[in-house]
């Protein structure tokens, strides 16, 4: 582990975040690639002194040359693949989103062949998967037929069929991680960012309103940055393609684990938007790959999160405004 090189497409995101964070903390060499800007969320969860020991670079994972270029010359050993663009950015600009997630991740496939990478995880996403009745067989496990309904969900299995065929062609194993309901400090995008903000709001003491309901499959951001470090570390030679679990729990259940830990919290939900993906999921193969799932306890992870929060606000160190969109 010490002498690798990782690098962390998307690494100005909430999980990438997350990931330069678990990276950095144990002395790995870190390059981090997005397509610009300033690490905003990498602040949250991280001091000036472990963002300056990460290498940066602006990558356009949609140029191929540029992507293979970089792992070559920075001797990139294991890859943890995230960059992307979300739902809504898929269906406003489909060719966009299909450069970007699809011929994106073929870039990332194609330099990991050239240069010999020892591991690779990249983000697929629970959207591969159709609505809870297109299946009947509980818990859901990772080989269940894919059946998106979205523009992102159909690039997510393009990807996972694209590692198969990387891995039966040219041996270049891999393992996609299909997160759910990600919530932690950083998480600030989508509707299913709303139990984050919903943490955030109650530090801030400001009512919010989460726009789902039901039962919600839910990770938190540092379990599963750890997920996708140990899967670039498992050194698979197959092409694994694994849900994740951990916390499965109605809406109102989360609102009275809130509560419980900050009871002034003014936390409501929408009754009739349900949840429109699987929640009761295997982890069986994660478990295959990692030995031990990364977990936090819900309650844990609220209380952290909840001081991390309460830190930030104090500074004016975080934006509030997140909690209007």
């Amino acid at each position: 582990m010490q002498n690798d090189t990782f690098l962390v497409t998307g690494a100005l995101g909430c999980l990438g975040a997350w990931v330069l964070k678990h990276l950095v903390d144990r002395g790995v060499r870190v390059i981090a690639t997005d397509l610009g800007g300033e690490p905003v969320r990498p602040r949250l969860v991280m001091t000036e002194d472990a963002i300056a020991k990460v290498t940066w670079h602006v990558l356009d994972v949609t140029d191929t040359k540029a992507v293979a270029k970089l792992v070559a010359d920075e001797g990139v050993t294991r890859i943890v693949h995230l960059a992307g663009l979300q739902i809504p950015f898929c269906r406003a600009n489909p060719a966009l989103g299909s450069a970007v997630n699809v011929t994106g991740t073929i870039n990332i496939f194609e330099a990991a062949r050239a240069a010999g990478v020892q591991g690779l995880a990249y983000a697929s996403s629970l959207a591969a998967l159709g609505p809870a009745t297109d299946y009947d067989t509980w818990p859901l496990p990772d080989d269940a037929i894919p059946a998106p309904r979205t523009l992102y969900g159909a690039y997510k299995v393009a990807n996972e069929q694209t590692a198969g065929v990387y891995a039966a062609d040219w041996g270049v194993g891999s393992v996609g991680l299909r997160p759910c309901v990600v919530y932690g400090v950083g998480r600030d995008q989508g509707v299913t960012a709303d139990f984050a903000k919903a943490i955030l709001a109650s530090v801030a003491g400001r009512p919010f309103h989460i726009r789902t309901c039901g039962l919600i499959p839910m990770q938190h951001a540092s379990d599963v940055a750890r997920m996708f470090i140990g899967c670039a570390e498992a050194g698979v030679s197959d092409a694994r393609v694994c849900n994740l679990r951990n916390d499965v729990i109605r809406t109102e259940d989360f609102i009275a684990a809130l509560k419980q830990v900050i009871p002034s919290a003014d936390v409501t939900y929408d009754e009739g938007s349900e949840f429109p993906f699987p929640a009761d999921l295997s982890d069986k193969g994660l478990q295959d790959v990692l030995g031990s799932v990364p977990y936090t306890p819900l309650s844990e992870a609220l209380a952290q999160d909840a001081a991390m929060y309460r830190e930030l606000v104090e500074r004016d160190a975080i934006d509030l405004g997140q909690l209007d969109v």
